[in-house]
């Protein structure tokens, strides 16, 4: 059966209030369009989570649409912070949990195998979970191994109410392959009560039952599958295309004050109707044909 859906459709399947996962990492595999798409329908009071902060992520933020951040820290990069996540912490309007990014990705390994807790180590006498204890003591707990009788951290499992994932490749069921790093995808998705595909190129699903292995992300999982093309802009998918370098350092420009932000928005989000306005604004064809991956490299 079909999922094939618009990005405004699927967009538009999301409540404010929901907790959103992200599959994006630093400038790479970036849900973008889908941002864009959240800010331009309005939707606001997200919690949004990531193993590690990304572009999207600032960019959700820095037009309001975010209440609460769970994510393993983060950046864009050699370009720099994420300026708006970053802010809002250092001005009190955006509410963070701050983990390291293997226990975020344990808390959705937690979710994905509907353990009430997980036992980890990498906090252990951490600033992280002095701080985490400090901010919320309900989100980290001891406990003692029955076995051994060692503490042990224990932490809650993240059950987000959608993950949203970029692939380069998926089938109108959803069924996905990733290229390259998965991160915390597969997880992600399991722990997440659905999940929004979306994918570079969409192929017969006799093209993935050819090579079921490489199935990141099966269908049974997905309610909404969106083709998009340079969807990750301007941040980068391999083996189909790299980041815009060029573009990523526009938008840390435009993050310096509220007004540039502002201008940002109005220009790339606001300023056109969809993707396809959007692709053509930053320089159609001839400018993304020029980011198209090496075939032997990927990137």
């Amino acid at each position: 059966m079909t999922k094939l859906t618009t990005l405004a459709d699927a967009v538009a399947s999301i409540p404010s209030g929901s907790h959103v996962a992200l599959s994006g990492f630093a400038i790479a595999r970036c849900n973008m369009a889908f941002a864009r798409e959240v800010i331009r329908q309005g939707i606001h009071r997200l919690t949004i989570s990531q193993c590690v902060g990304a572009m999207d992520a600032d960019l959700l933020v820095g037009a309001g649409a975010v209440e609460r951040i769970i994510y393993g820290g983060g950046s864009l990069d050699r370009f720099g912070r994420l300026a708006w996540v970053n802010r809002g912490i250092e001005d009190g309007t955006l509410i963070a949990e701050e983990y390291s990014s293997l226990s975020v990705t344990f808390r959705y390994l937690a979710g994905s195998l509907g353990l009430p807790f997980i036992p980890i180590r990498s906090l252990t006498a951490s600033d992280l979970a002095k701080r985490l204890q400090e901010q919320d003591a309900s989100q980290i707990a001891t406990i003692t191994d029955p076995f051994t009788g060692d503490q042990w951290l224990a932490l809650k499992p993240l059950l987000p109410d959608v993950s949203v994932v970029q692939v380069p490749l998926a089938d109108a069921e959803g069924n996905a392959w990733i290229f390259g790093p998965r991160w915390d995808n597969a997880e992600q998705v399991r722990a997440s009560k659905r999940t929004i595909v979306i994918a570079e190129e969409i192929v017969p699903t006799e093209i993935i039952r050819r090579e079921p292995e490489r199935t990141v992300i099966p269908g049974l999982l997905v309610s909404h599958v969106v083709h998009l093309p340079f969807g990750a802009h301007p941040t980068s998918v391999y083996r189909c295309y790299d980041y815009d370098a060029e573009h990523i350092k526009a938008y840390v420009q435009a993050t310096e004050t509220r007004e540039s932000f502002r201008a940002y928005l109005d220009r790339y989000v606001y300023g056109v109707n969809d993707h396809w306005e959007y692709l053509e604004r930053v320089g159609g064809m001839k400018r993304l044909s020029a980011l198209r991956a090496d075939a032997l490299l990927g990137y």
